[in-house]
């Protein structure tokens, strides 16, 4: 079965946003120093019972643009993001603390970082007149004027000065040893200094996981 045919058959079965679009990530790909520590964490929740994306298998991942693209986008997204990738060396990026959002989201938390802003954007404004503009608003989003109109513009809520990168961990965890585990994280942060090292795009799941990556392309200097 080639490849072709199995990202095809993913993109079908995967749930539809609209009539004819998927929701793609596009995402940087961190060097194995922050790969390393998503792992090691995800052993602390393990042990806990907890089950990370990592542990399930997903690969790490910081997302640059998340929306909805009429599935005949797909090419042109791709040598988008792989001209940005052509003219990008590979920059230095903090992995410090740990974190649990009021749904119990888990994330390993990234310092500031210009260099992963300024990418993110220039990602955005390439990909965003491909994306399917009728993608409805996320029910959660209406609670936050300012992301409203990000999300009519751009199709996503958290681009520009909403944007807030991060390597997610758990998504709406049900486990009460969470608070326990997280208690004794934040005692304790997580930490590697690493880098980004490429940019890769992935059909998402409905928690922005990344279901089925069709393309990685790693800047100049790494490869």
């Amino acid at each position: 079965m080639s490849r072709l045919f199995v990202v095809l058959f993913i993109l079908l079965a995967l749930p539809v946003n609209a009539a004819d679009s998927r929701s793609i990530n596009v995402f940087a790909i961190p060097s194995a120093a922050l790969e390393q520590v998503v792992a090691d964490t995800s052993k602390q929740l393990q042990a806990n019972g907890i089950s990370s994306f990592y542990a399930q298998g997903l690969p790490v991942h910081a997302t640059l643009y998340l929306t909805d693209y009429p599935l005949t986008a797909i090419n042109d997204i791709k040598q988008r993001v792989e001209h940005i990738a052509q003219h990008q060396q590979p920059f230095v990026l903090t992995a410090h603390g740990f974190s649990v959002s009021p749904s119990n989201w888990a994330f390993i938390d990234l310092n500031t970082s210009n260099d992963l802003q300024r990418l993110a954007d220039e990602v955005t404004v390439a990909l965003a007149p491909l994306r399917d503009s009728d993608s409805e608003l996320p029910g959660w989003v209406k609670h936050y004027p300012n992301k409203i109109a990000a999300f009519e513009r751009y199709g996503s809520p958290n681009v520009f000065q909403n944007y807030d990168p991060h390597l997610t961990l758990l998504a709406n965890e049900a486990s009460p040893k969470l608070a326990e585990v997280a208690q004794r994280l934040q005692q304790q942060p997580p930490h590697a200094d690493g880098e980004i090292i490429g940019i890769g795009i992935a059909i998402s799941d409905a928690q922005g996981q990344l279901a089925e990556v069709v393309a990685r392309y790693y800047f100049a200097e790494y490869k």
